[in-house]
């Protein structure tokens, strides 16, 4: 069987290597994919859940068009204070139909400072106006530095600062009108899907803020609390679901610097609603409003968090000492001291309470003779559980005094080596210049191994360190306490 040849000359396989490498290099690239911009039009819901020590988790959906495959997003309108790395997007439809390749946060804002400090290297044109006539005329200009000013190159001369109008070519991709987190993302739905954006931000905080008024009796109190919310976030949250957490949340503190500026200015919102609800999570406590509420950029919003009235309370004087002069001889105390004022309640749902309430700073007043609401002192409260005690320390009594001395001091022998005892001899002057009877609790922390010799009135031992009478004073008179104790090292 014959065997047909093919002879292919070296030139015609050179033309033809040629041709196909032309081909190929002609194709056209694969083009990014068109970006597609998503601004608060597109949003269906926002959460926002706020923590103590300025963080917020953010939960934003919206209502987004995709192709099938790759895309590019523009989320505009996320906090300008986001954690980046915190950011996760998912379609609420169908799990797992998008996977994010890629995603930057541009926090440069446009600004006239930032869009010079842009153009550094760059030509921008100069418009100037003549004084006399009026007319315009421009001409180009290399900006060669906007370090604390501005440098100008035109034409061979160098000048600073601004000789007239600035006039920009366009404005750089990488500085935007507004906070944007950008994706890169596959997508194996297309059409319009329902997207949610949850992150971890700064710029959003929360604090608690009692107000309680004493009746005219001093056992009983009406007390409402509100939460001030405040946000320095760069971007507004409207009609959002709000959540509030209370308690000390551990968190690994970033050492990226903070790429925003502090709000300089606050306005103040009052909202006034029906309280909030508490529930627990984990170790925490987490309290929901009911309704919905907006919050504004640079704005301190307060919103009820909770009231009661009636709320069984009681006053107290106190007179505490100091341990330091049962060790040694020292006469005179002090004298004019002042008793501090407490007021406790009891944070109970019988007293019209039960909540956990978050810490904060409570506030308390009482009506004069003319009925006008007064302010007689406030006190910071920790994170208080159901069923505990509140005790406030208002201030400082003015009409009760005391003046206290030690009257005798002697050091004993030392009953067992290493040992040593004394005992010390104390008078302590009440005076009272009210027109009213006053109880005064004097506190003594006594420190080692102690015991009462001899006292003018009963005691009552509160612990190992402690010592507490309840003194009676009448009206515009004095109370003198004495005693004598033993005291061993």
């Amino acid at each position: 069987m014959q065997k047909t040849l093919f002879h292919v000359s070296v030139p015609t396989l050179l033309s033809a290597l040629v041709i196909s490498s032309l081909t190929l290099s002609t194709r056209p690239a694969q083009a990014e994919p068109q970006a597609i911009r998503s601004t608060l039009q597109d949003q269906q819901d926002i959460a926002v859940t706020i923590y103590n020590g300025n963080l917020a988790l953010i939960k934003d959906q919206r209502r987004i068009t995709l192709a099938n495959g790759r895309n590019q997003l523009d989320l505009r309108d996320v906090s300008a204070q986001i954690r980046p790395e915190t950011a996760l997007l998912r379609n609420l439809s169908a799990a797992g139909s998008l996977a994010v390749l890629e995603q930057n946060f541009d926090f440069d804002l446009l600004t006239p400072e930032k869009l010079l400090e842009k153009y550094v290297g760059r030509s921008v044109g100069i418009i100037k106006t003549h004084p006399t006539t009026g007319a315009e005329t421009i001409e180009r200009a290399e900006v060669l530095s906007a370090n604390q000013g501005v440098v100008l190159k035109i034409a061979n001369r160098i000048e600073t600062g601004i000789p007239g109008r600035i006039v920009y070519d366009d404005v750089p991709a990488n500085l935007r009108d507004r906070p944007t987190l950008t994706v890169q993302l596959d997508s194996k739905r297309a059409g319009e899907l329902p997207l949610e954006l949850s992150y971890l931000t700064s710029g959003l905080d929360w604090k608690a803020d009692y107000v309680a008024e004493l009746n005219a009796a001093e056992d009983k109190l009406d007390l409402s609390g509100w939460v001030t919310l405040s946000n320095t976030s760069g971007t507004a949250y409207q009609h959002a679901k709000l959540q509030l957490v209370a308690g000390n949340l551990n968190r690994v503190q970033p050492t990226r610097p903070v790429m925003v500026k502090a709000m300089r200015g606050e306005m103040m919102d009052m909202a006034a609603s029906a309280p909030m609800v508490e529930e627990s999570l984990l170790d925490y406590h987490l309290y929901t409003l009911e309704r919905r509420t907006t919050i504004a950029n640079n704005q301190s919003k307060q919103v009820a968090l909770l009231s009661g009235t009636g709320i069984p309370a009681s006053k107290e004087l106190v007179l505490r000492g100091a341990d330091y002069y049962y060790q040694s001889s020292q006469g005179v105390l002090g004298e004019k001291l002042k008793p501090a004022i407490y007021v406790e309640f009891a944070n109970k749902e019988n007293a019209g309470l039960g909540m956990p309430l978050p810490q904060g700073i409570l506030r308390v007043y009482k009506k004069d003779s003319t009925g006008h609401a007064q302010f007689v002192g406030e006190d910071q409260i920790e994170h208080t559980a159901k069923n505990e005690v509140i005790r406030l320390k208002l201030g400082e009594a003015f009409d009760i005094t005391a003046d206290k001395k030690q009257t005798d001091y002697k050091k004993l022998p030392n009953p067992a080596k290493g040992v040593s005892a004394s005992e010390s001899s104390y008078e302590i002057v009440l005076r009272n210049a009210k027109k009213e009877k006053v109880s005064v609790t004097v506190q003594e922390p006594i420190p080692g191994t102690w015991k009462i010799l001899q006292q003018s009135h009963a005691s009552q031992k509160i612990d190992s360190q402690l010592l507490q009478w309840k003194i009676d004073i009448p009206a515009e008179g004095s109370t003198t306490l004495n005693y004598r104790v033993q005291v061993s090292y």
